[in-house]
């Protein structure tokens, strides 16, 4: 099977959800649509997952950029310039229907891009995300209908992308350092080419070659 791999630059957040929904629906109606990841950068956003528990965003009034709730797991975090954020569109029906299988496999893929700029990443037990050391390089946060998946993952790439997260407490995991590939490595790739490097490892680990 091929994954499809759409680079879409900059790109706002509900521009971007819009995408997400038109590929699940054609995921779900139209059986030859192969399964794609969207890499992007978004305009400056914060983002949650539907939870009664908002204190991650703290003053969300005061927050220096706008607020999203969205449908998927997990507390406040940023996007914006300087970050790679990747949306799989995938069908799980084919990988076992296994939602923790699935983020590992997105941490998989994102500690093989780091490892290729030398840079040593792992997980943390009970914690989703990739780390370098005691500090958190990407964020993972997902959704599914009828066991297609939406949204994904966001890795830091530059400098840019780490100033807003001062503004909140990042997935609700107080004191916790973020970090960038720009800081932690001896290279400093831009955005599109992390992507790529991304895209190549998801599609290994499932299976798939690039369209």
């Amino acid at each position: 099977m091929l994954l499809s791999v759409q680079p879409l630059g900059t790109l706002s957040w509900h521009d971007a959800f819009a995408l997400q929904q038109t590929h699940v629906d054609a995921l779900l109606n139209t059986p030859d649509t192969n399964p794609t990841v969207f890499l992007l950068e978004h305009d400056p956003v914060y983002t949650i997952g539907r939870t009664r528990d908002q204190t991650s965003l703290r003053e969300a009034a005061r927050l220096p950029h706008p607020v999203i709730e969205i449908n998927r797991g997990g507390q406040g975090t940023y996007h914006g310039p300087g970050q790679l954020v990747g949306y799989p569109i995938l069908d799980l029906r084919h990988h076992g229907k296994d939602l923790h299988a699935y983020l590992r496999l997105l941490e998989e893929a994102l500690i093989r891009t780091l490892a290729d700029y030398h840079i040593i990443a792992s997980r943390k037990d009970g914690l989703t995300g990739v780390w370098v050391g005691d500090r958190k390089i990407a964020s993972l946060g997902v959704g599914v209908r009828k066991w297609i998946s939406m949204h994904g993952f966001a890795l830091n790439v530059t400098p840019r992308s780490l100033p807003p997260f001062q503004s909140i407490t990042p997935c609700g995991i107080d004191g916790v350092a973020m970090t960038c590939l720009h800081h932690e490595g001896n290279h400093t790739p831009t955005v599109p080419e992390v992507g790529f490097k991304t895209a190549t490892h998801l599609a290994s680990l499932l299976g798939y070659d690039l369209a």
